[in-house]
């Protein structure tokens, strides 16, 4: 991120106003001294303003961590249970986790509620940066829970296609769990998959496969029905 300027009648003043233009405390920015500023005689007559030239110590990844958690914490006010947000940098991606004993409430049905809020929080983040900032929210490892039950229930589906030889449809699906049920299949030779349906009605279509070049596989549905 480049460094931008600031003045103040002090460098107190000028220093305050980069942390909050920063949204970071002191300690995690680069401070240049411009200028100390001078009160002139009187305090007005030859005054001068301090200007310091200010850069963030963070990476913007690590900006955007700390301002994702903050924008949750905020949102989780309204929440009427107690919660704590941890946050992390993981794989280039924003990881926030919830710490409550409301943690069903949070999830809500189908992780809604959960989806919800990532998707708040994301879309706040990425305009603020002005970058497209991936964001996971998540409380009681309900992620990597839910990804584990949609793959068995994915690999299930795919035996059972390859016996009847009959297509299988999953319920309705948000785009990231339709994700995992392509990714989940797509090293699996005897099954197709295709997303079908509109909004919140998509499902994810399994298809024993066919020797035809003219049916794309599970590696390309994955790609371009999980949307």
């Amino acid at each position: 991120m480049p460094a931008q300027e600031f003045e103040g009648k002090t460098l107190d003043d000028a220093i305050h106003l980069a942390c909050e233009a920063f949204q970071l405390p002191q300690e995690k920015l680069d401070i240049e001294i411009l200028s100390k500023g001078s009160s002139g005689i009187f305090g007005i007559v030859g005054a001068r303003k301090a200007r310091i030239r200010v850069t963030p110590k963070e990476t913007p990844l690590g900006m955007a961590c700390e301002r994702a958690k903050q924008v949750l914490t905020e949102i989780l006010k309204y929440v009427d249970v107690p919660t704590v947000v941890e946050s992390e940098v993981r794989e280039e991606s924003v990881y926030l986790n919830i710490v409550s004993n409301g943690s069903g409430l949070l999830i809500g049905k189908r992780g809604k509620t959960l989806n919800a809020l990532q998707y708040v929080v994301s879309k706040i983040v990425s305009r603020e940066v002005g970058d497209n900032v991936p964001v996971i929210v998540d409380t009681e490892n309900y992620r990597s829970k839910r990804e584990s039950n949609l793959t068995e229930m994915a690999l299930q589906l795919s035996e059972r296609v390859k016996k009847s030889r009959r297509p299988a449809t999953t319920g309705p699906m948000n785009a990231q769990d339709r994700r995992i049920i392509h990714m989940a299949l797509k090293e699996d030779r005897g099954v197709r998959t295709k997303s079908k349906g509109e909004g919140n009605l998509r499902r994810v279509v399994i298809y024993p496969a066919k020797k035809t070049k003219n049916i794309p596989d599970s590696m390309t549905e994955a790609k371009s029905n999980a949307q």
